[in-house]
Protein backbone atom coordinates (compact mmCIF):
# COMPACT_ATOMS: atom_id res chain seq x y z
CA UNK A 1 0.00 0.00 0.00
CA UNK A 2 2.87 1.98 0.62
CA UNK A 3 4.36 1.33 -2.53
CA UNK A 4 1.17 2.66 -4.34
CA UNK A 5 1.20 6.24 -2.28
CA UNK A 6 4.73 6.72 -2.48
CA UNK A 7 4.47 5.93 -6.29
CA UNK A 8 1.65 8.43 -7.24
CA UNK A 9 3.44 10.98 -5.11
CA UNK A 10 6.10 10.23 -6.52
CA UNK A 11 4.15 11.20 -10.36
CA UNK A 12 2.45 13.99 -8.50
CA UNK A 13 -1.16 12.52 -9.00
CA UNK A 14 -3.30 13.71 -6.67
CA UNK A 15 -7.09 13.11 -7.58
CA UNK A 16 -9.29 15.45 -5.53
CA UNK A 17 -12.21 18.37 -5.94
CA UNK A 18 -9.83 20.87 -5.95
CA UNK A 19 -7.22 19.17 -8.06
CA UNK A 20 -10.15 18.26 -11.29
CA UNK A 21 -12.85 20.29 -10.18
CA UNK A 22 -11.55 23.70 -9.52
CA UNK A 23 -7.38 23.69 -10.64
CA UNK A 24 -8.10 21.35 -14.36
CA UNK A 25 -11.86 23.37 -15.36
CA UNK A 26 -10.56 26.95 -14.37
CA UNK A 27 -7.76 26.18 -16.61
CA UNK A 28 -9.82 24.78 -19.22
CA UNK A 29 -11.66 28.06 -19.68
CA UNK A 30 -8.26 29.74 -19.89
CA UNK A 31 -7.66 27.06 -22.60
CA UNK A 32 -10.89 27.78 -24.38
CA UNK A 33 -10.70 31.75 -23.64
CA UNK A 34 -6.96 31.34 -25.81
CA UNK A 35 -8.94 29.88 -28.65
CA UNK A 36 -12.52 29.91 -29.36
CA UNK A 37 -13.55 32.88 -27.74
CA UNK A 38 -10.82 35.26 -28.93
CA UNK A 39 -11.27 33.45 -31.91
CA UNK A 40 -14.73 34.54 -31.89
CA UNK A 41 -13.70 37.90 -31.00
CA UNK A 42 -11.23 38.27 -34.16
CA UNK A 43 -14.25 36.57 -36.33
CA UNK A 44 -16.95 39.53 -35.13
CA UNK A 45 -14.13 42.16 -35.79
CA UNK A 46 -13.52 40.99 -39.18
CA UNK A 47 -17.61 40.72 -39.87
CA UNK A 48 -17.85 44.66 -38.82
CA UNK A 49 -14.45 45.76 -41.10
CA UNK A 50 -14.55 43.54 -43.90
CA UNK A 51 -10.61 42.39 -43.20
CA UNK A 52 -10.66 38.97 -44.19
CA UNK A 53 -7.58 38.82 -42.52
CA UNK A 54 -9.31 39.06 -39.05
CA UNK A 55 -11.52 36.13 -40.16
CA UNK A 56 -8.96 34.26 -41.13
CA UNK A 57 -7.00 34.68 -37.36
CA UNK A 58 -10.78 34.09 -36.08
CA UNK A 59 -10.90 30.93 -37.94
CA UNK A 60 -7.10 29.37 -36.72
CA UNK A 61 -7.96 30.43 -33.17
CA UNK A 62 -11.07 28.72 -32.91
CA UNK A 63 -9.68 25.79 -34.66
CA UNK A 64 -7.54 24.28 -31.98
CA UNK A 65 -9.98 25.02 -29.22
CA UNK A 66 -9.50 21.26 -28.21
CA UNK A 67 -5.71 20.79 -28.16
CA UNK A 68 -5.86 24.18 -26.04
CA UNK A 69 -8.30 23.23 -23.21
CA UNK A 70 -6.64 19.85 -23.33
CA UNK A 71 -2.89 21.01 -23.16
CA UNK A 72 -4.47 23.69 -20.66
CA UNK A 73 -6.17 20.43 -18.42
CA UNK A 74 -2.91 18.87 -18.84
CA UNK A 75 -0.65 21.89 -17.39
CA UNK A 76 -2.80 21.96 -14.65
CA UNK A 77 -2.48 19.04 -13.54
CA UNK A 78 1.09 19.79 -14.12
CA UNK A 79 2.06 17.33 -16.81
CA UNK A 80 5.27 16.30 -17.99
CA UNK A 81 6.79 17.76 -21.09
CA UNK A 82 5.62 14.51 -23.22
CA UNK A 83 2.33 14.45 -21.96
CA UNK A 84 1.98 18.01 -22.43
CA UNK A 85 2.33 17.68 -25.96
CA UNK A 86 0.25 14.50 -26.54
CA UNK A 87 -2.53 16.18 -25.49
CA UNK A 88 -2.88 18.29 -28.08
CA UNK A 89 -4.28 15.39 -30.33
CA UNK A 90 -6.46 13.81 -27.34
CA UNK A 91 -8.69 17.26 -27.10
CA UNK A 92 -9.01 17.79 -31.19
CA UNK A 93 -10.61 13.96 -30.73
CA UNK A 94 -12.31 14.57 -27.64
CA UNK A 95 -13.59 18.02 -28.60
CA UNK A 96 -14.53 16.52 -32.00
CA UNK A 97 -16.39 13.39 -30.72
CA UNK A 98 -18.15 15.61 -27.92
CA UNK A 99 -19.85 17.58 -30.53
CA UNK A 100 -21.76 20.32 -29.06
CA UNK A 101 -20.35 18.84 -25.75
CA UNK A 102 -17.15 19.19 -26.95
CA UNK A 103 -15.63 20.80 -23.66
CA UNK A 104 -16.95 18.25 -21.04
CA UNK A 105 -15.73 15.69 -23.28
CA UNK A 106 -12.38 17.38 -23.45
CA UNK A 107 -12.45 17.54 -19.72
CA UNK A 108 -13.10 14.46 -18.95
CA UNK A 109 -10.95 12.50 -21.46
CA UNK A 110 -7.65 14.74 -20.90
CA UNK A 111 -7.77 14.53 -17.08
CA UNK A 112 -7.55 10.41 -17.73
CA UNK A 113 -5.16 10.24 -20.48
CA UNK A 114 -3.04 12.72 -18.44
CA UNK A 115 -2.95 10.97 -15.20
CA UNK A 116 -2.08 7.91 -17.38
CA UNK A 117 0.48 9.56 -19.00
CA UNK A 118 2.53 10.70 -16.08
CA UNK A 119 1.94 7.16 -14.78
CA UNK A 120 4.22 5.63 -17.72
CA UNK A 121 6.76 8.98 -18.09
CA UNK A 122 10.11 7.81 -18.12
CA UNK A 123 9.54 4.55 -16.72
CA UNK A 124 11.15 2.97 -19.75
CA UNK A 125 14.15 3.21 -21.83
CA UNK A 126 11.98 4.08 -25.02
CA UNK A 127 9.49 7.05 -23.27
CA UNK A 128 9.73 9.26 -26.39
CA UNK A 129 7.89 6.07 -28.00
CA UNK A 130 5.75 4.83 -24.75
CA UNK A 131 4.48 7.88 -23.42
CA UNK A 132 3.20 9.50 -26.31
CA UNK A 133 1.90 6.34 -27.39
CA UNK A 134 0.12 5.75 -24.23
CA UNK A 135 -1.47 9.40 -23.79
CA UNK A 136 -2.14 9.78 -27.41
CA UNK A 137 -3.58 5.74 -28.29
CA UNK A 138 -5.41 5.82 -24.98
CA UNK A 139 -6.98 9.36 -24.93
CA UNK A 140 -7.82 9.40 -28.23
CA UNK A 141 -9.64 6.11 -28.21
CA UNK A 142 -11.41 6.85 -25.13
CA UNK A 143 -12.30 9.82 -26.76
CA UNK A 144 -14.04 7.55 -29.15
CA UNK A 145 -15.74 5.95 -26.68
CA UNK A 146 -17.23 7.92 -24.46
CA UNK A 147 -17.44 11.52 -26.15
CA UNK A 148 -20.32 11.05 -27.97
CA UNK A 149 -21.99 9.82 -24.61
CA UNK A 150 -20.75 12.79 -22.38
CA UNK A 151 -21.70 15.17 -25.32
CA UNK A 152 -25.07 13.86 -25.48
CA UNK A 153 -25.48 14.33 -21.64
CA UNK A 154 -24.02 17.86 -21.93
CA UNK A 155 -26.30 18.60 -24.70
CA UNK A 156 -29.36 17.23 -22.61
CA UNK A 157 -28.55 19.08 -19.84
CA UNK A 158 -27.78 22.60 -21.54
CA UNK A 159 -30.62 21.94 -23.49
CA UNK A 160 -33.21 21.12 -20.69
CA UNK A 161 -32.09 24.23 -19.18
CA UNK A 162 -32.32 26.91 -22.14
CA UNK A 163 -36.28 24.93 -22.28
CA UNK A 164 -37.01 25.52 -19.00
CA UNK A 165 -36.12 29.29 -19.53
CA UNK A 166 -37.97 29.40 -22.41
CA UNK A 167 -40.87 28.44 -20.47
CA UNK A 168 -40.68 30.00 -17.57
CA UNK A 169 -38.03 33.05 -18.17
CA UNK A 170 -38.84 35.21 -15.09
CA UNK A 171 -37.99 31.96 -12.69
CA UNK A 172 -35.53 30.70 -14.13
CA UNK A 173 -33.91 33.68 -15.03
CA UNK A 174 -33.23 34.45 -11.57
CA UNK A 175 -32.35 30.54 -10.78
CA UNK A 176 -29.50 30.70 -13.45
CA UNK A 177 -28.39 34.25 -13.09
CA UNK A 178 -28.30 33.59 -9.18
CA UNK A 179 -26.20 29.61 -9.66
CA UNK A 180 -23.85 30.85 -12.96
CA UNK A 181 -23.31 33.90 -10.70
CA UNK A 182 -21.94 32.88 -8.13
CA UNK A 183 -19.93 30.15 -9.90
CA UNK A 184 -18.23 33.01 -12.18
CA UNK A 185 -17.54 34.70 -8.27
CA UNK A 186 -16.42 31.22 -6.76
CA UNK A 187 -12.96 29.75 -7.43
CA UNK A 188 -14.97 27.50 -9.80
CA UNK A 189 -15.23 28.69 -13.81
CA UNK A 190 -18.81 29.54 -14.89
CA UNK A 191 -17.30 30.26 -18.37
CA UNK A 192 -16.60 26.54 -18.46
CA UNK A 193 -19.58 25.48 -17.45
CA UNK A 194 -21.59 27.36 -20.04
CA UNK A 195 -19.13 26.13 -22.50
CA UNK A 196 -19.34 22.45 -21.29
CA UNK A 197 -23.55 22.93 -21.67
CA UNK A 198 -23.80 25.20 -24.50
CA UNK A 199 -25.76 27.73 -22.90
CA UNK A 200 -26.66 30.33 -24.84
CA UNK A 201 -30.24 31.64 -26.40
CA UNK A 202 -32.35 33.31 -23.14
CA UNK A 203 -30.52 30.85 -20.69
CA UNK A 204 -27.63 32.35 -22.02
CA UNK A 205 -28.85 36.04 -21.70
CA UNK A 206 -29.71 35.05 -17.75
CA UNK A 207 -26.22 33.57 -17.25
CA UNK A 208 -24.52 36.39 -18.54
CA UNK A 209 -26.80 38.64 -16.91
CA UNK A 210 -26.06 37.03 -13.38
CA UNK A 211 -22.17 37.07 -13.91
CA UNK A 212 -22.51 41.13 -15.16
CA UNK A 213 -24.16 41.04 -12.05
CA UNK A 214 -21.28 39.77 -9.23
CA UNK A 215 -18.87 41.58 -11.03
CA UNK A 216 -20.26 45.32 -11.69
CA UNK A 217 -22.05 44.78 -8.26
CA UNK A 218 -19.05 43.84 -6.06
CA UNK A 219 -17.64 46.96 -7.82
CA UNK A 220 -20.18 49.16 -7.00
CA UNK A 221 -21.10 47.52 -3.15
CA UNK A 222 -17.61 47.59 -2.45
CA UNK A 223 -16.66 51.31 -3.64
CA UNK A 224 -16.45 52.86 -0.80
CA UNK A 225 -13.46 50.22 0.11
CA UNK A 226 -11.83 49.72 -3.10
CA UNK A 227 -12.87 52.84 -5.04
CA UNK A 228 -12.06 53.42 -9.21
CA UNK A 229 -9.18 50.69 -8.38
CA UNK A 230 -12.00 48.36 -7.47
CA UNK A 231 -14.50 49.08 -10.01
CA UNK A 232 -11.74 48.22 -12.48
CA UNK A 233 -10.42 44.83 -10.43
CA UNK A 234 -13.83 43.43 -10.24
CA UNK A 235 -15.74 45.10 -13.03
CA UNK A 236 -13.27 44.95 -15.72
CA UNK A 237 -11.18 41.63 -13.91
CA UNK A 238 -13.29 39.49 -12.02
CA UNK A 239 -15.32 39.03 -8.61
CA UNK A 240 -13.28 36.17 -7.17
CA UNK A 241 -11.05 39.04 -5.57
CA UNK A 242 -13.75 38.69 -2.62
CA UNK A 243 -13.66 35.23 -2.47
CA UNK A 244 -11.29 36.16 0.97
CA UNK A 245 -14.38 38.09 2.30
CA UNK A 246 -17.27 35.98 1.72
CA UNK A 247 -15.58 33.74 4.01
CA UNK A 248 -14.53 35.82 6.56
CA UNK A 249 -18.01 37.33 6.59
CA UNK A 250 -20.48 35.76 4.27
CA UNK A 251 -23.19 38.09 4.57
CA UNK A 252 -21.13 40.58 1.93
CA UNK A 253 -22.04 38.51 -1.03
CA UNK A 254 -25.77 39.56 -0.37
CA UNK A 255 -25.58 42.83 -2.52
CA UNK A 256 -24.22 41.17 -5.93
CA UNK A 257 -26.43 38.00 -5.36
CA UNK A 258 -29.79 40.00 -4.88
CA UNK A 259 -27.97 42.59 -8.06
CA UNK A 260 -27.89 38.55 -9.71
CA UNK A 261 -31.20 37.80 -8.64
CA UNK A 262 -33.13 41.37 -9.95
CA UNK A 263 -30.90 41.20 -13.38
CA UNK A 264 -31.19 37.98 -14.33
CA UNK A 265 -35.38 38.52 -15.34
CA UNK A 266 -34.58 41.82 -16.48
CA UNK A 267 -32.71 40.20 -19.06
CA UNK A 268 -35.42 37.60 -19.95
CA UNK A 269 -38.43 39.27 -19.37
CA UNK A 270 -37.91 42.79 -20.12
CA UNK A 271 -35.68 42.74 -22.77
CA UNK A 272 -35.75 39.13 -24.09
CA UNK A 273 -31.91 38.92 -24.23
CA UNK A 274 -30.41 36.16 -25.98
CA UNK A 275 -26.72 35.34 -26.12
CA UNK A 276 -26.21 33.69 -29.00
CA UNK A 277 -22.35 33.93 -29.18
CA UNK A 278 -19.78 31.43 -27.98
CA UNK A 279 -21.22 29.83 -24.84
CA UNK A 280 -18.30 30.70 -23.23
CA UNK A 281 -19.48 34.39 -23.36
CA UNK A 282 -22.59 33.81 -21.15
CA UNK A 283 -19.94 32.98 -18.39
CA UNK A 284 -17.59 35.57 -18.82
CA UNK A 285 -20.01 38.77 -17.43
CA UNK A 286 -18.18 41.93 -17.86
CA UNK A 287 -14.43 40.72 -17.76
CA UNK A 288 -12.34 42.24 -20.83
CA UNK A 289 -15.85 43.34 -22.16
CA UNK A 290 -16.34 39.66 -23.17
CA UNK A 291 -19.85 39.20 -22.26
CA UNK A 292 -21.06 41.89 -23.97
CA UNK A 293 -19.15 41.31 -27.10
CA UNK A 294 -20.23 37.63 -27.03
CA UNK A 295 -23.79 39.21 -27.16
CA UNK A 296 -23.10 41.54 -29.96
CA UNK A 297 -21.55 38.51 -32.29
CA UNK A 298 -24.42 36.56 -31.34
CA UNK A 299 -26.59 39.46 -32.82
CA UNK A 300 -23.93 39.43 -36.03
CA UNK A 301 -24.35 35.60 -36.46
CA UNK A 302 -28.42 35.93 -36.22
CA UNK A 303 -28.21 39.21 -39.03
CA UNK A 304 -29.60 41.07 -36.43
CA UNK A 305 -29.40 44.40 -36.55
CA UNK A 306 -29.01 46.20 -33.10
CA UNK A 307 -31.45 49.07 -32.31
CA UNK A 308 -31.57 51.62 -29.41
CA UNK A 309 -33.33 48.63 -27.62
CA UNK A 310 -31.11 45.86 -27.97
CA UNK A 311 -28.47 48.68 -26.94
CA UNK A 312 -30.46 50.07 -24.11
CA UNK A 313 -30.80 46.44 -22.77
CA UNK A 314 -27.03 45.31 -22.95
CA UNK A 315 -26.41 48.89 -20.84
CA UNK A 316 -29.52 48.44 -18.21
CA UNK A 317 -28.50 44.58 -17.93
CA UNK A 318 -24.44 44.31 -18.45
CA UNK A 319 -23.93 47.31 -16.09
CA UNK A 320 -26.18 49.55 -14.89
CA UNK A 321 -29.36 47.55 -12.75
CA UNK A 322 -26.77 45.24 -11.31
CA UNK A 323 -24.38 48.63 -10.26
CA UNK A 324 -27.84 50.27 -8.96
CA UNK A 325 -29.13 47.48 -7.09
CA UNK A 326 -25.98 46.27 -5.25
CA UNK A 327 -25.11 49.57 -4.59
CA UNK A 328 -29.09 50.57 -2.51
CA UNK A 329 -28.73 46.76 -1.07
CA UNK A 330 -25.01 47.40 0.61
CA UNK A 331 -25.94 50.86 1.50
CA UNK A 332 -28.87 49.58 3.45
CA UNK A 333 -27.18 47.05 4.79
CA UNK A 334 -23.88 49.16 6.20
CA UNK A 335 -26.78 51.71 7.50
CA UNK A 336 -28.14 48.33 9.52
CA UNK A 337 -24.40 48.06 10.65
CA UNK A 338 -24.65 44.06 8.70
CA UNK A 339 -21.52 45.43 6.67
CA UNK A 340 -18.47 47.93 7.83
CA UNK A 341 -16.34 49.60 6.65
CA UNK A 342 -13.14 47.20 5.28
CA UNK A 343 -15.24 44.00 5.26
CA UNK A 344 -15.22 44.24 0.78
CA UNK A 345 -12.00 45.48 0.51
CA UNK A 346 -9.87 43.89 -1.74
CA UNK A 347 -5.80 43.51 -1.79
Amino acid sequence: MSDNISFFERKDIRPGFKRYAIDAFGAMAQGLFASLLIGTIFSTLGDLTGLEVLGQIGGFAKSVAGPAMAVSIGSALAAPPLVLYSLAAVGFAANDAGGAGGPLAVFFVAIVAAELGKMVSKETKVDILVTPGVTVGVGCALALAVGPWIGAAASAVGGLVMWATDLQPFLMGIVVAVLVGAALTLPISSAAICAALGLTGLAGGAALAGCCAQMVGYAAASFADNGWSGVVSQGLGTSMLQVPNIFKKPVTWVPALVASAVTGPVATVVFGMQQNGAAIASGMGTCGLVGPIGLYSGWVADGIVPGPMEWLGMALVCVVVPAVVAWLVAFAMRRAGLIVDGDMRVE
